[in-house]
């Protein structure tokens, strides 16, 4: 019985050993597939898959055009405020840049009757600055026959 007894205990080690060793084997193979899964998906939402580099657009280029400082009197309290600004204009196509140079006089008298009719109380209000740039931006447009204004910067906007 003794004999038995030994012949079960040494069969069964052997099958102990086999499972950690099927257990190591099946966690390795999933750990690579998550790994192999996180590598495709990068590659797939970082864009470096070869099929998306074929559909690769031509940057917008665009081109800034800087205005010379207005000064203008307010509306309110009988002139005694007065606005500074100086503006930059960024144009759709670089076309419009030359158009804009021999329109300057037009566009910067536009301009000035458009910062003159404001008071105090419409450039302060929220959204007031926004609402300047859309009009300034509007009344070049009416003038532009090549490209548009896409966007209006105030470098410098002080109030007194």
């Amino acid at each position: 019985m003794a004999k038995e007894e030994k012949e079960e205990v040494a069969a069964a080690e052997p099958v102990k050993k086999k499972k950690p060793l099927v257990k190591i084997i099946i966690i390795a193979v999933a750990a690579l597939a998550v790994v192999g899964g996180g590598v495709v998906g990068a590659m797939h939402f970082l864009g470096k898959g070869g099929a998306e580099k074929k559909h690769v657009a031509a940057p917008v280029v665009s081109a800034s055009w800087p205005m010379e400082p207005f000064i203008v009197n307010l509306l309110d309290n009988q002139g005694e405020r007065y606005l500074k600004v100086i503006m930059q204009l960024e144009v759709s196509d670089q076309l419009a840049v030359p158009e804009l140079e021999q329109m300057k006089a037009k566009l910067r008298d536009n301009i000035l009757d458009l910062l003159t009719a404001k008071t105090y109380a419409e450039l302060m209000e929220m959204g007031g600055k926004q609402k300047l740039r859309d009009e300034v931006a509007a009344r070049v447009n009416s003038y532009l026959t090549k490209g548009k204004i896409t966007k209006v910067y105030f470098t410098e906007f002080v109030i007194q």
